[in-house]
């Protein structure tokens, strides 16, 4: 189904609940279509493969990680043409749309920085205890790598249940990603929506992005200010 209007940001939070979201042909499409993929990837937040090159550079802290702190920015170079994409499904309706999502703290953003240069980042969709990845990109090596890890670090400590890849890619499956079926994935989503609400398992421990933010950067707690890379490490190394 293609759509020529506006999207408004209670739609598309009610189309993500139900396991669609939508997409556009090319960056100057003029409509968007709605999907709901037979098989879905998703990446299972216990399982993230962190190899020990990627490791190496998270731990030496060679990018500044931050969140939400330049959404637009990291949307925009999304949605931009480069040599190995020479175009993309992010056009000015899904774009707008994702402003206001942003401003109403539905979606985050992951961004890597080398100095002052934005380098490379991610950005999606949180609801509930889902979070829905969008698109990642990158500008130097190993950016949005960095960007992923650090993501699902953020995840895993705020009490997310579900890290929907939407399209399994070789560069994901990479990263520990999966495809199932969706009927499997709708039970997850159904149960990480559950887990957002404070019902079932773990009642009362509503997942929060922010939550990361609060981490003491090492496990003792000795050290104050923001968290570093080691600390990812650590957090990952718990599980992968």
């Amino acid at each position: 189904m293609t759509d020529a209007a506006p999207l408004d940001p209670q739609t598309v939070l009610r189309a993500y609940a139900m396991g669609v979201f939508p997409m556009a042909d090319a960056r100057d499409a003029e409509s968007i279509y709605w999907v709901e993929p037979k098989r879905r990837g998703i990446l299972p937040l216990d399982a993230f493969h962190c190899g020990r090159s990627l490791r190496r550079t998270i731990a030496a802290d060679r990018f500044r990680v931050t969140a939400d702190a330049a959404f637009p920015q990291i949307l925009a170079l999304c949605a931009e043409s480069a040599a190995d994409r020479p175009d993309t499904w992010i056009n000015g309706t899904i774009e707008q749309v994702f402003l206001q999502l942003h401003a109403l703290g539905f979606a985050h953003s992951v961004e890597c920085w080398d100095g002052d240069r934005l380098a490379g980042g991610l950005y999606g969709l949180a609801l509930g205890g889902a979070f829905f990845g969008e698109s990642m990109v990158s500008r130097a090596t190993d950016a949005s790598k960095v960007a992923l890890a650090w993501l699902v670090a953020r995840l895993r400590v705020g009490g997310f249940r579900l890290l929907d890849c939407q399209f399994q890619t070789d560069h994901l499956a990479s990263l520990g990603a999966v495809e199932i079926d969706r009927a499997d994935y709708s039970v997850l989503l159904s149960a990480a929506l559950a887990a957002g609400a404070g019902e079932g398992d773990g009642a009362g421990a509503v997942p929060e992005f922010r939550a990361l933010d609060r981490l003491a950067p090492d496990p003792a707690g000795t050290v104050s200010g923001p968290v570093s890379g080691k600390r990812i490490v650590q957090l990952l190394g718990q599980t992968s």
